[in-house]
């Protein structure tokens, strides 16, 4: 029933559309009870955000589609037809309007044993909390990820970087979260070192230089939102930088954001209660340069 009411409150309709096959109805039966992404998680996805027109905006497809390579040769995946799912994510956005917006999610999986692998384009309303979060900002925890600094720099089967369906330890975080009466989560190191959050990638203002932590060793998925922030304000004259930080150096920075594909970037408005500077004029500036 709630995925009915966010449909007649946004006027966004649900849409599913099947890799191969296209379109189907949004709520039809595309995935086997075998399947190995249902059932281990083995799989990878992308979510962007669309914005309506004529064509629709599929904010930075093709740097999520990059991404989604990688996430698949990371899981000995076949490598995605990028013609194909280009071509499906597009099926998919066809009626969203002037004003409107959603998110559109990619995902594949391995497949039911011996079947190949199942490709899935799913098109939903823009969440409500979302939309709140922009405007108000986030209360955000940190939590010990329980691993080094470098950890994943020789350890590939621990598949950092690349974003799977193995959510769980990220959803477990953000229930920690509300438990503790805050929204979000950074993950950091044992030693304190901050890494992302479950769902975004932190990026804060220190010494009027817009900084965020580097990936590869750390493990962090690459960014696309960040990306896009960064090209933009480097365009703009705007200094960036990719640096470690302590939980210390967020609490002290000029401004603090999360930034993601469908929320965009949101201010943090305390983490671990401390209250932190809001820079409003400086988040419009990202806001621009994540929509390129």
């Amino acid at each position: 029933m709630i995925l009915r009411d966010e449909t007649v409150q946004t006027g966004v309709r649900r849409r599913t559309a099947v890799l191969g096959t296209g379109e189907v109805a949004w709520d039809a039966a595309v995935v086997g009870a075998d399947d190995l992404g249902l059932g281990r998680g083995d799989g990878c996805f992308e979510t962007l955000r669309v914005l309506g027109g004529t064509p629709p905006r599929l904010l930075h497809l093709a740097a999520h589609l990059d991404r989604f390579e990688r996430s698949a040769r990371a899981l000995d995946l076949p490598r995605p037809d990028r013609d194909a799912w280009t071509a499906l994510a597009e099926e998919v956005c066809t009626e969203l309007a002037d004003g409107q917006e959603a998110a559109l999610r990619l995902l594949l999986t391995r497949g039911t044993p011996g079947g190949g692998p199942t490709g899935l384009a799913t098109l939903r309303p823009v969440a409500a909390e979302i939309v709140t979060q922009r405007a108000t900002g986030v209360d955000v925890v940190t939590l010990d990820r329980g691993t080094a600094l470098a950890a994943h720099a020789a350890a590939p089967w621990l598949l950092g970087g690349a974003k799977t369906l193995s959510y769980a330890v990220n959803t477990a975080a953000l229930r920690e979260a509300a438990r503790r009466g805050a929204q979000d989560v950074l993950f950091t190191t044992p030693a304190g070192e901050v890494l992302e959050g479950p769902t975004a990638t932190a990026l804060w203002l220190a010494d009027s230089e817009l900084r965020t932590v580097p990936p590869g060793a750390t493990g962090i998925l690459a960014g696309t939102t960040q990306r896009a922030v960064f090209a933009g304000a480097q365009a703009a004259g705007h200094p960036t930088a990719e640096r470690t930080a302590t939980v210390a150096d967020l609490q002290g920075a000029d401004a603090l954001w999360l930034v993601s594909s469908v929320r965009g970037a949101v201010e943090v408005a305390t983490l671990d209660g401390r209250v932190l500077p809001r820079r409003p004029e400086v988040t419009a500036s990202v806001r621009s340069w994540l929509e390129g």
